[in-house]
């Protein structure tokens, strides 16, 4: 009788409502989705850069800002994928254009959802749907590896189902991959299934759902520098310009690569050795 009446008491727990899944949507700007149990937890403070200060991808920055304009006022706008070369800025352009639209007057919200969360996806979009204001979901360093079948979930963001994707809900994720999946994956698809073609073109068409494809391609090292200088000059970081040359080649040396990943680095190296507190809000 109890171990009968304890799979009852189971049962209608795993039916009742996730507690918490929707918060006071007032109550900050971004949002971590969480489960088990299912809830969005706020940030108090989302770690970001300034857009100004992401140099090198204007040409992305200014597509995705206008993306997102058009979905915060109300249009028509495309679910967008970010991918390339790592450190190039993808998940700092995507916070820093959040913030800059919402500067502008418009209550848009930031939500994380991470990667291993995707099969979560279609309760979060529930949540979502019935809030009173936008959203772009954000999902950083998207992939997928062998046997991985969580690619189907993201599905239900992009194309949505039967019900749609939510009118208020936009959706961006970043990926060192164009295609999501590895290419030895694509391969092995194309050698062991009953008909090749549609197995890997199932893969394939995962990243052609998204309307925006902005690639991200290793930086000069004009470029690299000039993202050092304006970082000096935003956070006051004053050096003599030939010394901030000869340490910051020198550093990207030592790192055996060039992005603004490791421009950034530098620069928090160069501020902590001069004294310089840096103000990240």
């Amino acid at each position: 009788m109890t171990d009968s009446l304890t799979r009852i008491a189971e049962a209608l727990e795993r039916l009742a409502p996730a507690p918490g899944a929707a918060p006071d949507f007032d109550a900050a700007e971004a949002f971590v989705w969480h489960v088990a149990p299912d809830r969005l937890v706020p940030v108090a403070r989302v770690n970001r850069v300034d857009l100004a200060l992401l140099v090198g991808i204007e040409r992305t920055r200014d597509t995705l800002l206008a993306n997102t304009r058009q979905f915060a006022r109300g249009l028509p706008a495309n679910n967008a994928l970010l991918w390339g070369a790592r450190g190039m800025g993808k998940s700092s352009v995507v916070k820093a254009v959040h913030a800059t639209v919402r500067e502008e007057g418009h209550d848009l919200k930031l939500v994380e959802l991470q990667r291993e969360d995707l099969p979560s996806v279609g309760r979060l979009l529930a949540v979502l749907r019935e809030a009173p204001c936008r959203f772009v979901l954000f999902c950083d360093d998207l992939s997928f590896s062998h046997d991985d079948k969580q690619y189907k979930s993201l599905k239900a963001v992009l194309d949505g189902g039967v019900e749609g994707r939510p009118d208020n809900v936009v959706f961006y994720a970043t990926s060192n991959r164009r295609h999501l999946m590895p290419r030895d994956m694509i391969e092995n698809e194309r050698g062991s299934a009953i008909n090749p073609g549609e197995a890997v073109e199932e893969k394939v068409s995962l990243s052609d759902r998204f309307g925006l494809w902005l690639g991200f391609h290793p930086c000069s090292q004009d470029a690299y520098l000039a993202m050092i200088r304006g970082y000096c000059a935003a956070y006051g970081v004053v050096l003599d310009d030939d010394r901030l040359r000869a340490e910051a080649i020198e550093w990207q040396a030592t790192r055996g690569a060039r992005s603004g990943r490791v421009a950034w680095q530098f620069f928090v190296d160069l501020a902590g050795r001069q004294g310089v507190a840096l103000d990240l809000s």
